[in-house]
């Protein structure tokens, strides 16, 4: 059985009395000799728990920024973000994180490379390279786990690297443009691939992107973010029933969603609209 075969319609969540994460006016000012940089203003957020959110917005708007400050990274210059009511004051338990680059060893195989968050842990080899060899099967890296990075395509590392920020089974999934070096189809399988990994396990995601598309077909909100300083334009409910297909992206309800993305962006300056005769 694979795991698209194994996944039940996942229904909503019950909104929790407090939420799972919170970012309250949090900013963040970087500085340099030339002049101070303000990446992010006056950032205000409650994210549930097993909520999938999606964060939007243009190269350069903070949204890699807000990221680091939630895996405790980077502290904010202002502002407060907690997890599970615990102020983050550095990387909190119970997170994985993918970033756009797989950040995969060369020198270790497929297998290795996942089972490294257990050896940084100081925990049983015995009792994780099971679950780490799962891992790997449920993601089709079955009869890969010796091969070594560079034998790999793109797509295969990004899912390896997947494989390792879940081993442990994180409450809280950080993603920052993990897909945006793929090509197209690759891409599309990976989002296929990440929505049934999360209706499964019903983690918390931050998944940030600058595809209206991918922000809108993964998420169960879109957090819209305006040009610097980073600020919340907008945040766009996306009530579209799960599991998504690829041809959901075909319905007049999904293109309703992205429109009014993209419209944010056009009033913001920073999307050219219909060209006129």
């Amino acid at each position: 059985m694979n795991l698209a075969q194994a996944l039940p319609t996942r229904m909503p969540a019950p909104a929790a009395t407090r939420p799972f994460l919170q970012i309250k006016n949090v900013a963040k000012t970087y500085m340099s000799a030339r002049g101070d940089v303000v990446a992010l203003e006056d950032i205000n957020l409650d994210i549930q728990a097993a909520e999938f959110i999606s964060i939007l917005g243009p190269s350069g708007c903070g949204k890699t920024t807000l990221l680091r400050c939630l895996a405790g990274l980077d502290q904010p210059s202002a502002g407060e973000i907690s997890i599970a009511g615990k102020v983050v004051a550095g990387p909190p338990d119970n997170l994985g994180v993918v970033f756009q680059r797989d950040i995969l060893l060369d020198w270790r195989t497929v297998l290795q490379n996942v089972l490294l968050p257990v050896e940084v842990y100081r925990l049983k080899m015995s009792e994780w390279t099971p679950k780490a060899l799962q891992s790997l099967d449920l993601l089709g890296l079955k009869g890969f786990e010796h091969r070594y990075p560079w034998e790999l395509s793109g797509g295969m590392r990004q899912r390896v690297a997947i494989s390792r920020a879940l081993l442990l089974n994180p409450t809280l999934l950080l993603m920052d443009e993990p897909f945006g070096a793929l090509d197209a189809m690759t891409r599309d399988d990976l989002n296929l691939e990440l929505q049934r990994i999360w209706m499964a396990d019903s983690k918390t995601v931050v998944f940030v992107t600058h595809s209206i598309m991918e922000a809108v077909f993964l998420a169960d909100r879109v957090v819209v973010m305006s040009r610097s300083p980073g600020r919340i334009a907008d945040v766009i409910a996306v009530d579209l029933a799960r599991p998504r297909e690829l041809a959901i992206r075909e319905t007049d309800e999904f293109t309703r969603l992205c429109r009014r993305a993209r419209l944010l962006f056009e009033r913001m300056g920073l999307m050219r609209g219909s060209v006129r005769a």
